[in-house]
């Protein structure tokens, strides 16, 4: 809880004493919401063959590690800087917020010749539903995870949303972190792949690093097997960020698909190596369901609408979301074919 919010909460706790009214407590910010859900994040970790530089292919880091924009050089410039970070985007309705988290790894990688295809650039990630029950920061309802091109639903436990158009995967775990003493959704990333699922679906098995988020504070890995790294919270539409740089031909192969190439020795020593396969959140899609491509990110509340039966009210008009602002672009990206992420 910051300062502000402890100083709200003694003033008014003060004039409760007294007998007077208190004042009504602001809304948190979205950069507070989004830090009050955000994951505490296994990523399991493999050392070992050259594609896996000692773990570091492992390690989830800024889109922006090597200092520039370029997407294409990625791989090649992968364990460099190591700083964990997680973008986050928050979209709010008269009901509801919805929180996305972005993943970035610069290498999708593996370790043998047979069928499977590494390439450059992965993103997979986790979109939270949060409901306004009334207290500060709202209840978390249900939540959706990327793997690849599927999506995986879960819902925490005594939550009273059920299976809609798609069968709940499992049950949403939550932890609480050292670092501020919330609860919150644990989250996991497979080695080499990184898919993303909740925890334990997906578990660290042997080497691995337990992320815990924070606002500000990012740290490295002091190697491949790290049980309390933070990642620094990086808002999604900040000023020339990542939404900003969606145009950028430098890092994006189209809109919402990395750029990326077969420079640096991606595929060597395996089947192949694919080029422009990754996905920002408004990329993400589940091919065989109904929320179209990048609709997980870009109208959370069709998803929601979709894939759980929800009581209650489910606001479906946003008083936030800049991704509206492009709109018909994103329609149009959407007829453009699907990446294997």
């Amino acid at each position: 809880m910051g300062i502000r919010r402890v100083i709200a909460s003694g003033v008014a706790g003060a004039l409760v004493a007294a007998g007077m009214a208190a004042p009504a407590q602001a809304a948190p910010s979205r950069a507070e919401l989004a830090l009050r859900w955000a994951p505490i994040h296994y990523q399991d970790v493999d050392a070992t063959g050259s594609h896996a530089l000692g773990g570091k292919s492992d390690f989830i880091t800024r889109y922006d590690f090597d200092g520039n924009l370029n997407g294409r050089d990625n791989w090649d410039n992968t364990g460099k800087n190591t700083a964990a970070a997680v973008y986050y985007s928050v979209l709010e309705t008269g009901s509801h917020y919805y929180l996305a988290y972005f993943f970035f790894h610069p290498r999708d990688w593996i370790d043998h010749p047979f069928f499977e295809t590494e390439h450059e650039n992965d993103g997979e990630g986790v979109l939270e539903i949060v409901e306004k029950d009334g207290s500060e920061y709202g209840k978390l309802k249900a939540a959706v995870t990327v793997a690849h091109s599927d999506f995986f639903s879960y819902a925490p436990s005594g939550s009273d949303w059920t299976n809609g158009s798609e069968t709940i995967d499992g049950t949403l775990q939550f932890k609480s972190s050292p670092h501020d003493g919330f609860q919150h959704p644990v989250t996991a990333q497979e080695r080499g792949g990184h898919g993303l699922k909740a925890w334990p679906q997906y578990d660290i098995d042997g080497d691995g690093i337990v992320y815990y988020p924070s606002a500000t504070v990012a740290e490295s890995p002091n190697g491949p097997d790290d049980r309390d790294v933070r990642y620094e919270l990086i808002d999604t539409f900040a000023s020339g960020g990542l939404w900003a740089q969606r145009n950028n031909t430098n890092l994006f192969a189209n809109l919402g698909t990395f750029a990326g190439d077969t420079t640096g020795g991606c595929g060597t020593g395996t089947y192949s190596c694919g080029t422009n396969s990754a996905n920002a959140p408004w990329g993400w899609d589940d091919g065989n369901d109904t929320p179209a491509r990048g609709e997980i990110a870009t109208d959370p509340a069709k998803l929601a609408a979709a894939y759980f039966k929800v009581p209650g009210s489910l606001d479906r008009t946003y008083s936030y979301n800049p991704y509206a602002n492009a709109a018909a672009a994103l329609k149009a990206a959407r007829n453009l074919p699907p990446t294997i992420d």
